[in-house]
């Protein structure tokens, strides 16, 4: 683009001159625009386009009106283009005056010649472009330092303030206005982040040790309204051309969320996601500082081991969200059950441990045990649900039973499952002899995960028996674990482990597929069709889909459902009625058949007998043995027959081993009768033999 000079004269012999002395330049080439008045050049500038005008030239001594008075309405009009002055010597004094009011340079007559007039006007060009050029790189300079996220200051060599970015305006409060000329250590005020202010200015360390440098860890920025912000700094020095300091700039920025998610990340780290109540981890250095405590000052302190009893009932039946909501309320009277000093962690799942600090006596971890199991004890309101648990709680003391954090906690966790064994909601004290029942119970739990996968449990059958004509009425199918090393294992050694971890509903789903295949396959030999007894457990019958997993076997086996019969005990009827109920309503009107087991140790409620479907009751073996024995016993089976006529029930005594007690119950005409007098528990193709023509000639021999 061909740059243009705007010439503002009056006199057209000396502006022709000026024209001609401005076409000879060599470097540059003009488009010159005469303009005779100041309204002319205004009109220009006001209604055309500045973009191209490189300079403006005004002769002020020949110009209309008062010459400055015409300068400054040019200048306003046009305040970015260079203005040179023409004036004669007698009117220096204004010209100089121009100069100062933003002109560029003035020029008298008397050195008015194309070297001279050429040259300031390409001076003065020059300069506007370079003035331009600055302009545009402070522009771009400011533009960026107000967009970045960090605070800028910098300062002169003397530490005063020469420049401050928005951001550092909003972190310290002072604007730059205000803040522009003043020391360093009025705007930017720090403390260590224990309320002592640092004595070390940052930037007058940059510059004096001529490097980079930061303020300490945690230190804190004072706002100019005393609000504190904790920041993170980086102050280096500004060097010349020559190496030397001139000043010095300091970029910081806010850390606050930083440091609260720092510290957020580290209470994750150490508490437990659900409860809050410190992890295994920080139980551990808790612990191990207990103890190295106890050590020096020759105490003792405990470690109570505490697990919710049939918990994954809870989970099974009502759901992971009430399940969690009731860890709550247990972490929550667990925290309230013991002293401050102590700790109670979650180590996973149901499980707890709570370390009492100090103790002057063993009987003192066994008095917060029985305070933590009365607590426990009340029931818990969860939404619509009053539920109503145990603990079992193991107890280890140091240092009699650990001088290390793992050894203690194992060996609580140990008496722990000794508590679970011994009846549950009650507490142990570890004793050595445990150790080796845990590990027994470990390889039992350890084996149990591929017990199914391997094919190692196996259907044994017992029969049941008509009273009255010795007959064969059905089978009860009775698991086994052939376990390999150990051979059979009964499933009482078993089946309480299974409930505990997990596998039982699969290893029922088992059971039940299984015997079913085998009733449907005796049948399909022309076998006499005979109805077995499965086994449910509480923890079966709440199981999601139980329901339908029975009606998919059945479906799957091609077995009548009339041919299959569940025995239920009185606990698992009763810890969940409601359900309960529905649940054994679905499987009558599928046509099956249902006793209730072990009957006479549980609730023995007459209530619950005409509220749920049963067809039959089981009177407990621990009665059948004392029957010619013991008057209670006598008492008591009589009792329950009495009551399952009265009911239209038929009655069923398990664990006959005498010929005595089977005359006893026959004279008193109970129904069925099971146990080694009859005959013991066999396999498959054995029992097959029980069902042929010569049947009588087995049963009672």
């Amino acid at each position: 683009m061909q740059q243009t000079i705007l010439l503002l004269q009056e006199n057209e012999p000396k502006a022709a001159v000026i024209q001609e002395l401005l076409h000879r330049s060599k470097r540059k080439r003009f488009a010159i625009e005469w303009l005779r008045s100041c309204d002319t050049a205004l009109e220009r500038l006001t209604n055309g386009t500045q973009e191209d005008v490189a300079a403006i030239l005004v002769d002020l001594g020949s110009a209309e009106g008062l010459p400055l008075e015409v300068f400054d309405r040019i200048h306003a009009a046009a305040p970015h283009a260079p203005i040179l002055v023409l004036s004669d010597p007698e009117h220096e004094a204004v010209a100089e005056q121009a100069v100062r009011r933003g002109a560029q340079d003035y020029i008298l007559d008397t050195q008015l010649d194309g070297y001279s007039l050429l040259k300031a006007v390409h001076n003065m060009i020059e300069r506007a472009a370079i003035a331009e050029a600055s302009f545009v790189e402070r522009e771009r300079a400011q533009v960026t330092l107000n967009s970045i996220g960090d605070a800028v200051i910098s300062t002169d060599v003397a530490g005063y303030v020469t420049y401050l970015n928005r951001v550092a305006e909003t972190m310290t409060g002072w604007s730059a206005a205000e803040a522009l000329g003043r020391s360093f250590s009025d705007v930017f005020q720090v403390t260590n982040g224990a309320g002592a202010e640092h004595t070390t200015n940052p930037i007058a360390l940059a510059m004096q040790e001529n490097k980079t440098v930061g303020l300490a860890v945690g230190a804190m920025l004072i706002r100019r309204d005393g609000h504190q912000t904790a920041i993170e700094d980086s102050t280096a020095p500004i060097h010349d051309r020559r190496g030397q300091v001139t000043g010095a700039v300091i970029v910081f920025h806010d850390v606050t969320q930083a440091h609260e998610m720092s510290q957020r990340m580290s209470h994750l780290a150490h508490h437990d996601y659900l409860t809050d109540l410190p992890n295994r981890l920080l139980f551990n250095d808790r612990l191990a500082q207990a103890m190295a405590a106890a050590r020096r000052h020759g105490e003792r302190l405990a470690v109570l081991f505490v697990d919710v009893d049939r918990f994954k009932h809870v989970n099974d039946s009502l759901g992971h969200a009430i399940g969690d909501r009731l860890l709550l309320c247990v972490a929550e009277r667990l925290a309230a059950s013991v002293r401050s000093a102590d700790t109670v962690s979650r180590q996973g799942g149901d499980e707890f441990v709570i370390l009492l600090s100090t103790i002057a006596h063993a009987e003192d971890a066994a008095v917060s045990a029985i305070k933590v199991l009365t607590a426990l004890r009340l029931p818990h309101r969860i939404g619509e649900h009053v539920l109503q648990i145990t603990l079992s709680i193991g107890i280890a003391v140091y240092p009699e039973d650990g001088s290390d954090a793992e050894s203690l906690v194992k060996h609580a966790d140990i008496a722990m499952l000794n508590a679970k064994n011994t009846g549950r909601n009650n507490y142990q004290f570890f004793r050595s002899g445990m150790s080796e029942h845990a590990l027994e119970r470990q390889s039992l739990e350890s084996g149990l995960r591929h017990a199914l996968d391997q094919r190692e449990f196996v259907l044994y059958y017992q029969p049941k028996i008509d009273l009255e004509t010795e007959a064969v009425t059905g089978a009860e199918a009775l698991i086994r674990w052939r376990q390999p090393g150990r051979g059979m294992v009964l499933p009482e050694m078993f089946i309480p482990i299974a409930e505990q971890c997990g596998y039982i509903v699969q290893i029922g789903r088992w059971v039940l597929r299984e015997a079913c295949r085998q009733a449907k396959r005796w049948q399909d030999t022309d076998l006499i069709p005979m109805p077995v007894a499965i086994n449910v457990s509480a923890v079966e019958l709440r199981s999601p889909g139980f329901v339908h997993g029975v009606r998919t076997i059945l479906s799957e086996t091609g077995l009548n459902p009339r041919y299959v019969e569940f025995e239920l005990t009185e606990t698992a009827l009763m810890q969940d009625p409601a359900s309960t109920i529905a649940v054994l309503q679905a499987l009558k009107d599928m046509g099956a058949r249902l006793t209730l087991d072990d009957f006479g140790t549980g609730y023995s409620s007459l209530s619950y007998l005409k509220r749920f479907p049963i067809d039959a009751l089981k009177i407990d073996k621990s009665f059948v043995q004392g029957l010619c024995t013991n008057a209670g016993d006598a008492n008591i089976v009589s009792a329950v027959i009495n009551m399952g006529k009265s009911f239209g029930l038929k009655v069923i005594a398990e664990g006959v081993e005498t010929r005595a007690q089977f005359l006893r119950l026959q004279a008193q005409q109970c129904t069925e009768g099971q146990g080694f007098y009859f005959h013991e528990p066999v396999a498959a193709n054995e029992f097959a033999k029980l069902l042929g023509p010569d049947l009588s000639t087995t049963v009672g021999a």
